[in-house]
């Protein structure tokens, strides 16, 4: 698949996806949640990384459920991280 595909097939799941989960997608910031996911599957683990977005959402939704704490989730785990790789 190319890259362009790729970047199709993500847009396409996730208006798919917000859409069955009735979630306005204009609240996703999908490159802040990849590269969040990305450093957590390289510095910790794989796994981790679909735990902790998931974490990441549930703190997010308990915290006003806007970006703006999307961010601050995100930005703790990067926090947490880095971190974690230091060890």
């Amino acid at each position: 698949m190319s890259h362009a595909d790729a970047v199709n097939t993500l847009e396409a799941w996730t208006a798919r996806a917000c859409q069955a989960l009735d979630l306005d997608p204009e609240m996703l910031d999908r490159d802040l949640v990849l590269d969040m996911t990305r450093d957590v599957a390289h510095g910790v683990a794989r796994p981790a990384a679909p735990l902790t977005a998931f974490l990441v959402g549930l703190a997010a939704g308990r915290d006003g459920g806007d970006a703006e704490a999307v961010r601050a989730a995100c930005d703790t785990v990067q926090q947490l991280t880095e971190q974690w790789t230091v060890r």
